[in-house]
């Protein structure tokens, strides 16, 4: 076999695999149909603002440095980082929020003023988490999802208890404070599922949260795709921007012979998909695919998003960098993205100014805000329901931050459910991926290795190990290990 291979997409997870599979000899090139790399890692500028179109949080910078590390590179080489501090801030009600420091030591304090005694919860908490980060982070999500053995380790013996309960159950069991525990219980929104149906061995996302800290890349997260794409360029990589791949083509013994790119046939055995795997199995033909169309609307995905990208032309107060308002109420929420899918009749959403910290991303005296609301995947998308919602979070952050910004708006451009269809073939329109519930875990997710086709391979949010950027950086290693594996 040639050691050509077509990589279809650019995103995170694509980019990472571009560069490991290019350092092992590979001659690689990438296909994205969009005209700019980074997947769903954009930027959009307009007017002296700059915003990053999809991911904004930086968590987890360990991932970041090991991925590097293995190229004999650092993150500082390509990007600057600045620790947040505070990390982010929570609001409950009218000018009632509450910060999350860098620092542990007054994390403990705020949590023991909050309620008495939920200090020594909180350490014993983030103790477990800690050693569940270790065993997941440096070892189980670097794993390819072939085989249930996989997970059994002397440690996850151990611990086993832990995949049977819930995130909710641990965090409810000790604190008593609805403040505190939703504290606790957000960063699983990150793994796409609630917190009632994420495994408690998933309390690793609050050690990434309080232990490593939230980072802010100078310039944007696009600085990461940057870097990656700098690095894989000088490892030899391929980019071709506007080439989308319409159909996977292959031969009388299934093996990959062939992608048609932008109506002409490219000759190739190995490919590499990045890009949505249920958009990438209509690519093949009906008895080539592995998931049929009721495997996926059975699976539970994580939500989609209205994003709202806003320039205000004066600089906003009593927000933070990453500014949750948890003011209404979370289960309800969660119940209109899982349970009953329709339009959220009050809810929860997410604010980002980073010009706050970063100069770069707003002209002097203005402010980028960047804003959020987790809505379930598939539903109805027009724009009245958009400009509805809009002056529903615009409403309630002037209430609840206590200042007037609405008129100060200079533009605003929104994205929703149809534009996660349309720019990335995204199943439903859902924004993160598939969630990580328990049946949903490791080798239960979509497989790395196509079962039907010979030398087709996936990659990033909807197989292993789940949503987020981290996971899609070591998505990319683990496709580039199995495909070199099955190579030689």
């Amino acid at each position: 076999m040639s050691k050509d291979i077509y990589i279809i997409g650019s995103g995170f997870s694509a980019l990472s695999a571009s560069c490991y599979l290019s350092k092992e000899g590979y001659k690689v090139t990438v296909l994205e149909k969009n005209d700019t790399l980074g997947g769903r890692a954009r930027q959009f500028k307009k007017e002296g603002f700059t915003f990053d179109l999809g991911p904004s949080w930086y968590w987890m910078p360990d991932v970041f440095e090991k991925f590097f590390a293995d190229f004999g590179k650092k993150p500082s080489d390509y990007y600057t980082l600045d620790k947040l501090s505070p990390g982010y801030e929570v609001y409950f009600g009218k000018q009632d929020s509450l910060e999350i420091s860098d620092k542990l030591e007054n994390i403990y304090t705020m949590f023991e003023n909050e309620e008495k005694g939920s200090a020594k919860h909180l350490k014993s908490f983030l103790d477990s988490a800690k050693s569940n980060y270790n065993t997941a982070i440096k070892d189980l999500v670097y794993r390819p999802g072939i085989s249930p053995l996989e997970l059994v380790t002397t440690t996850t013996v151990a611990r086993v208890s832990q995949f049977f309960s819930t995130i909710r159950k641990q965090v409810r069991k000790n604190i008593k404070s609805n403040k505190l525990i939703q504290i606790l219980e957000f960063p699983v929104l990150f793994l796409g599922a609630k917190p009632s149906n994420t495994p408690a061995f998933y309390n690793f996302m609050n050690y990434a949260d309080f232990g490593l800290g939230t980072w802010h890349p100078r310039g944007g997260m696009y600085k990461v795709v940057e870097g990656m794409v700098n690095l894989a360029t000088s490892l030899g990589v391929k980019f071709q921007v506007n080439a989308n791949v319409e159909k996977i083509l292959t031969d009388k013994q299934n093996n990959v012979s062939g992608l048609i790119v932008n109506g002409k046939t490219i000759e190739t055995d190995l490919v590499l998909s990045g890009a949505d795997y249920h958009h990438t199995e209509t690519l093949l033909d009906q008895n080539e695919r592995q998931y049929s169309e009721n495997f996926w609307s059975k699976k539970t995905f994580a939500p989609s998003s209205l994003l709202f990208y806003v320039g205000f032309d004066k600089k906003i107060k009593n927000a933070s960098h990453h500014t949750l308002f948890f003011d209404t109420d979370f289960d309800k929420h969660a119940e209109e993205i899982y349970d009953e899918p329709k339009w959220p009749s009050d809810p929860l959403f997410y604010a980002n100014f980073t010009s706050m910290t970063d100069k770069t991303s707003a002209p002097e005296g203005k402010e980028a805000g960047f804003f959020l609301i987790p809505l379930a995947p598939g539903i109805e998308d027009t724009e009245e329901l958009r400009e509805q919602y809009f002056h529903k979070i615009i409403n309630r952050f002037e209430k609840l931050t206590n200042q007037e910004v609405k008129n100060s708006v200079i533009f605003k451009k929104s994205f929703c459910v149809k534009d996660f269809k349309k720019e990335y073939n995204s199943y439903k329109g859902n924004a993160y991926g598939m969630a990580n519930t328990l049946l949903q875990t490791a080798f239960l997710r979509p497989k790395i290795k196509s079962s039907k086709v010979n030398n087709l391979y996936f990659t990033g949010q909807l197989t292993v190990p789940g949503p987020g950027v981290p996971p899609a950086l070591i998505s990319g290693k683990i496709a580039s290990e199995l495909i070199n594996k099955n190579n030689h």
